[in-house]
């Protein structure tokens, strides 16, 4: 049964809204909560379909290193894990802090824990963590050339440490999505030791944080082993021993080895088994865990807008019209049909996502497949036979990716759009293709953020994922708006109108998200899935009863 907007909205409450509330926030030290006494010990198996782009988060965009990082590394705030949190709900709390205050619209302050110290590893070598570490993340982060995930801050104007525990931010403006922001798995803290022994973080041995495990072993395209921290600052956990990530590209392999004992979750990217194994697994599995929710990941779409012939909207709106998002569904093995449209805000996004129904009529035609009237407005864009054009993605994500590619191919070559479909090995691809570099277009995924903002920031000039090159003034008036009302009802009336413009300018396409499902073995214990690159977090407080 396929799943609509108006269906995704119940997957979401209003946690994303954290960040706009007036708010004066103390976070009693984390402690455990444990339905049933959790074991210690063990090791989670993992698989992997790609290896980390290195491990610098300030120079990768790659889901892959975030994932890893994800292990090792802390931040201010996170995302809360565990069973009672329902997957496509993202509320937001402390991570290695212990109170904050809003002061002002653009200020905030954080106090840490103490006690949360570093790992074991030269040149840190367990130090405390203190204020002068976050200004020093969080100044890097901003000013370090090529960090594709620098909007995410970028409204931050001046960090201090106000004393070891202390730290503050002053915004330039206010931001009611900064809570969200800091909770992010882009916003991992970084140790200036590190940095300045290694040059930059890219190497294994740079990978030194405050998170549950440490790095112990890397063997590129092989394998990852992760040690449990002996200093982790939260009493009791990590459960596990040890976390072994197998990293293995072909995705029969991994269902062959899943099935076989090898993991102790599904195969996929969160956890996931395709909905086409899925008999076979629980036949294969007596016992087996499943959740089901959408994801953040969908394809898009990105055109030169400064170059013929997608100045012309007639000619991107040609695009959508002879799309089909919802063959895309029934054809890929992960959603068999599950899934729901994305407009810019995925439909993850929940209350965030605008119903396609509510679109302008401009706008509601992207999603309904018309080949004659795409091949109509070819025409009158003065294009009646069509044209050819070059079509740049990666072969990275997998061949059930490149399936999607081919179905999108196809459909605009029933308009008149023929392909000329080039090839970016995957790290050359997120390091330069999604940042704009390309000849004319290029299809790819995204679903990197949980915050609507994320989503909608790129579309303003000057934005490193502004890829098509959008300059319209009236739509970066109304992003900049909605970054500072607090008002949670005003700001989704605002972020609905941003979609209606978008869309209705058609200055990206894009298709649908999958409604998946994440598997684990009936050992696992206290353990949940959810959208997003906090596999760590997610493993915490899980534990293994075998």
């Amino acid at each position: 049964m396929d799943v609509s907007p108006r269906d995704v909205l119940e997957l979401a409450g209003t946690a994303l809204a954290v960040g706009a509330r007036a708010l004066s926030v103390d976070v009693a030290r984390p402690e455990p909560a444990f339905a049933q006494t959790p074991k210690r010990g063990g090791v989670f198996r993992l698989c992997s379909g790609l290896d980390p782009v290195g491990f610098d988060p300030h120079q990768t965009l790659a889901f892959s290193t975030m994932t890893m990082l994800s292990f090792t590394h802390s931040r201010l705030l996170k995302v809360k894990a565990g069973p009672s949190v329902r997957p496509g709900t993202y509320p937001v709390e402390a991570d290695v802090t212990e109170a904050w205050t809003r002061p002002t619209d653009t200020t905030y302050v954080f106090k840490l824990r103490r006690g949360v110290r570093w790992h074991p590893k030269p040149p840190v070598n367990g130090r405390e963590l203190t204020a002068d570490d976050v200004k020093y993340t969080y100044e890097r982060f901003l000013g370090i050339k090529g960090n594709g995930n620098r909007q995410t801050l970028e409204d931050v104007d001046k960090i201090e440490a106000l004393d070891r525990y202390t730290v503050k931010f002053t915004l330039k403006a206010p931001f009611a999505w900064f809570l969200d922001a800091l909770a992010s798995t882009s916003a991992w803290l970084v140790a200036r030791e590190a940095v300045e022994k290694f040059g930059d973080l890219k190497r294994p041995e740079a990978v030194i944080g405050t998170g549950p495990w440490m790095l112990e072993r890397y063997e590129p395209n092989v394998r990852l082993t992760f040690a449990r921290n002996p200093n982790y600052s939260v009493r009791g956990l990590p459960n596990a021993d040890a976390v072994d990530v197998t990293v293995d590209a072909d995705p029969s392999s991994r269902f062959a080895s899943w099935v076989a004992g090898k993991y102790d979750f599904g195969p996929e990217y969160q956890q996931v088994v395709r909905r086409l194994d899925l008999d076979t697994a629980k036949e294969r599995k007596p016992g087996l865990q499943t959740a089901e929710y959408i994801w953040f990941t969908g394809g898009y779409t990105s055109c030169k807008l400064d170059q013929e012939p997608f100045k012309d909207v007639r000619v991107r709106r040609a695009l959508g019209r002879a799309s089909n998002w919802r063959e895309f569904l029934e054809a890929s093995p992960f959603s068999l049909g599950h899934g729901a449209p994305n407009a810019t805000v995925p439909a993850a996004a929940g209350e965030w996502a605008i119903p396609i129904d509510q679109l302008t009529r401009e706008g509601r035609e992207l999603y309904e497949q018309d080949v004659p009237a795409a091949r109509k407005l070819l025409a009158e864009a003065g294009y009646p036979n069509g044209f050819k054009v070059p079509v740049e993605t990666t072969a990275g994500y997998g061949p059930d990716f490149m399936d999607r590619v081919q179905i999108a191919l196809k459909n605009w070559k029933a308009a008149g759009i023929e392909t000329e479909l080039k090839l970016k090995e995957f790290g050359a691809y997120i390091a330069s293709t999604v940042f704009g570099k390309f000849d004319k277009m290029t299809f790819g995924l995204r679903g990197a953020w949980l915050d609507a903002d994320s989503y909608m920031r790129p579309f303003m000039p000057g934005q490193p994922l502004n890829s098509g090159g959008v300059n319209d003034p009236k739509l970066s008036e109304m992003i900049l708006l909605q970054r500072k009302t607090f008002d949670v009802a005003k700001r989704r009336e605002i972020v609905y109108d941003i979609q209606r413009h978008i869309a209705h300018n058609a200055y990206a396409l894009f298709d649908a998200s999958q409604k998946v499902v994440s598997v684990w073995e009936p050992y696992v214990k206290n353990w949940s899935p959810n959208n997003g690159f906090d596999y760590g977090g997610r493993l915490l407080a899980a534990w293994l009863d075998r």
